[in-house]
Order: structure tokens, then sequence, then C-alpha cells
């Protein structure tokens, strides 16, 4: 419950503290006496959206502090610690707004933003306003207020209602990929086909077009690339070639590595130089040896390369984008060729599914009238206790649409109702929209939020 209220430069409040007891708490007063800002107050530290026009003239900032006792709201403690607060028997919320547009949220003396202080608030109090009763006249709250009463017997309904239908959903698109009807899944057939037979003609591998780009860059220079390795071969491994001239310095100076250190080591120099120059010479020789490149031409290697980059411009930028192209269509086709048995398995499921939906869609009808009836006699025992003994009030469900036209996609039921009222004796039931007045509906709406509540 509500302790204690701290208002400083709010509206027309320079500073006051409003203290709450046990019980019904009445705040009267003429109009503009400040009972409006009393509840703007609350409003605004339980996280409403704040407004400079709220700050009092001439101040710079305006403030709340309000003192709730949560010793019985677990709800409210397991928010606290969700949040990363200690459980506590007492909740403080202070809230700061400047005409900077700064703010500023403490909770229990934790600095939070305005989004998490609306988790815990949101399980703290509920506020009515004067115009709140108008969410009653709509139908579709209506029926959302009987499944809110109705709590976890309906919300266990719609949980099942709300996988099958996802399953249904799924069903309906696959049936509708299989290909449309007989002319566009020939048409995509055919298209499936051809695509799948360009790739396996290309029939290339995985850096293929990289070793191709390599092969063409040689055939354009061959006689270019002969020249500097015959140049080569002829400077290492000729008479008086490089592999001559360093075995004869080798042999100089290995017999003279045993005066001094100096000259070991330059023996050992010359004798890794001779080994690394051999090597090169016979690696040269061996490339000259297999540099015959007869069986490609230049036209076939090029032809080759615009084949692959064909693919890669229409099925994938890489070869693994093509095969992963490839597998899908092959999987396409097999779901085109064999579509009638796909297809009469997928109406099946349908079929089950609506049916099972259906099914749902009456247990959760019989759970909202059987609930509904629970909650109309309540609310009719609180509205003769608020003086209007001569009242009735019923729920009035619309017969459910038939199974055959209905689709089964509605998460939330195929449920129609409305709230009838009558207020005075001899009075027919008509809709709560059409005939209530003012002071009626306010009194209906707290009968409403008696049975609400918990």
């Amino acid at each position: 419950m509500l302790k204690e209220l701290i208002i400083k430069n709010i509206a027309l409040i320079e500073s006051t503290e409003v203290r709450f007891t046990e019980g019904l708490n009445v705040l009267s007063g003429e109009t503009g006496a400040g009972k409006s800002v009393i509840l703007d107050t609350i409003n605004f530290v339980l996280g409403a959206k704040a407004d400079k026009s709220m700050i009092r003239h001439g101040e710079s900032f305006c403030s709340a502090k309000a003192v709730f006792d949560i010793e019985n709201n677990q709800a409210v403690k397991n928010e606290l610690i969700e949040q990363g607060l200690e459980e506590d028997s007492v909740l403080t919320i202070f809230r700061k707004f400047s005409l900077s547009g700064s703010s500023e949220v403490k909770v229990n003396g934790e600095t939070l933003s305005v989004t998490a202080l609306k988790k815990i608030t949101a399980k703290l109090v509920d506020v009515h306003g004067q115009s709140e009763h108008f969410y009653l006249l709509k139908e579709n709250n209506q029926l959302e207020l009987i499944d809110k009463f109705s709590g976890e017997s309906v919300d266990l309904i719609k949980q099942d209602i709300a996988l099958k239908v996802k399953k249904l959903k799924n069903v309906n698109e696959n049936l509708e990929n299989l290909g449309g009807d007989e002319r566009q899944r020939a048409i995509k057939l055919d298209v499936l086909q051809y695509q799948v037979d360009e790739i396996k003609k290309v029939d290339f591998y995985e850096n293929e077009d990289d070793e191709l780009l390599v092969l063409k860059e040689k055939l354009q220079n061959q006689t270019k690339i002969t020249d500097a390795l015959n140049t080569v071969k002829q400077a290492l491994s000729s008479e008086y070639g490089a592999t001559d001239t360093v075995a004869t310095a080798k042999f100089s100076i290995n017999a003279i590595s045993n005066i001094s250190q100096e000259y070991s080591a330059i023996f050992e120099r010359l004798e890794n130089a001779y080994a690394e120059i051999s090597d090169i010479s016979d690696t040269v020789a061996d490339m000259l040896d297999n540099f015959d490149y007869s069986e490609y031409s230049l036209e076939s290697v090029n032809e080759r390369l615009s084949q692959i980059r064909k693919l890669k411009s229409k099925y994938g930028a890489t070869y693994q984008d093509i095969q992963l192209f490839l597998t899908n269509a092959e999987e396409e086709i097999v779901k085109l060729n064999n579509f009638d048995e796909l297809a009469q398995d997928y109406k099946k499921e349908r079929q089950l599914l609506i049916d099972e939906i259906y099914s749902l869609y009456v247990k959760l009808h019989d759970e909202r009238v059987k609930k509904a009836l629970e909650f109309s006699t309540k609310v009719l025992t609180e509205i003769k206790e608020l003086n209007m003994k001569n009242a009735n009030f019923t729920v009035d469900f619309a017969p459910l649409e038939d199974k055959k036209d209905c689709s089964c996609l509605y998460i939330n039921g195929i449920d129609t109702v409305n709230f009838l009222f009558s207020a005075n004796l001899g009075e027919p039931l008509k809709p709560l929209s059409k005939i209530i007045s003012g002071g009626e509906i306010s009194r209906f709406m707290l009968a409403i939020k008696a049975q609400t509540a918990k």
C-alpha cells in the first residue's frame, strides 16, 4: 500500500506531504484544489512520461517521493531482485525532472532507468482515471477482461491454440511453396532443370578459375619464361658457371680452413652457397623439362574462365554458393516431381490441425462462458451494493463460426462477446455502450475493479 507521498514544485504545489492509512483514503475538495495534482504525481512517480508543464512556475525542477509497504507483495519483491536490487518490505521511489529535460530515478536509493521503474510499478498500483471507463465500451476489451478474470484456465488453452496456429501457418506456407498450379509448376520445373544442367555441364572444381588465371599468364608469356629459365640454367650449370666457380672457391678455402676459425667460417658459407646454387640449378632444369603446355590453348583457357564467371554471375559469387544453389535446386525438383504426394500429405496435416484448433476454440469458448457467468454474478453483486439494486448484467456470447467457414488462424479464439446491462427493473438488457449513463458507468467500473483487483 502507498504510505507516504512527498511533492515538491509540481503544478501549484510548492511542497507538501500526504500520508495514507490502511483502508479507504479519500481526497476531497473544490474544483482546482489540487486533487488531480495528487493523482498526476502518483503517475509521475510510477514512471509516466514527464512534461515540463508539470514544473511549478518559476522553479527549475520538480520531484516526488513515494513510500510503499510491500511486505505482502512478492511480485514486486521478485521484480526488485530482477532489477539487481535487494529484496525489502519497504519500497521508496524518488523521481526528479528538470527544465533542461534531465531526469533522475532512484529506487531504494539505487539509480534506475524509467523503463526499469515501470517494470516494478506495473505490479504495484492500479490508477483509474475519469475516462478509463470508455475502455469497457469496446467489445474486444470486454473479451480481454473476461480472459484476465479467467486466469490460467484460459491462458493455457490460448497457449495451445497459439502453438497449433503457428504449425498451421507453416503447413500453409509449405503447401504454397510447392509450386502453385500445374502450369506454374511445369514452368518452374523447366527453369530449375535448365539451371541444374547448366551448372553440371560446366562441372568446375573449387579454385579452378584461380589456377586457370595462372595458366593463362604462362601461356601468354611462354617465350619470355623459357628464355629466362634457360639464361638462369646457363649461368648456374654451364662450364665455368656459378656452380663450378663456387666449387673452385670452396676447394681453395678448404685448404686453409684449419689454420683459422675465420677461414673455416668462409668455407661453411661457400659450402651452403654451393648447395643452394646446385638446388636452384636442378629446379630450373626440371621447370624447363616440364614446361610443356602444348595441350592447352589460350582460347580454350579463356573459354573455360568465361563459363565459370557466367555461373558465378548467375548462381553465386563463390564455388560454395553455387554448390548450395545446385543442392537447393535439385531438392526443389524432387518436390515438384512429387507434388501430388507431398501436397496430399500437407493437406492431411492441415485438416488435422484445423480440427484440433477448432476443438480448442470450442474448449476456449466453453471455459469463457463458464468464467463469464462467474464474473457477471460477482460484478452484479458489487453493483447492487452500489445502490443499483434493480440492475441486471450478463455477458452475451455470439454463436461460434462454423468450422467449414473458419480459417482457424486466430490465436485468441473466435469468440465475440457483448456486455449487456439494464439499470432499472423491467428494462431489457442492451449493449453497455448504448444505455449506460456516466454515473452508472462509474459505478459499473468500480464493480469491475473490485473483481479484477486480485
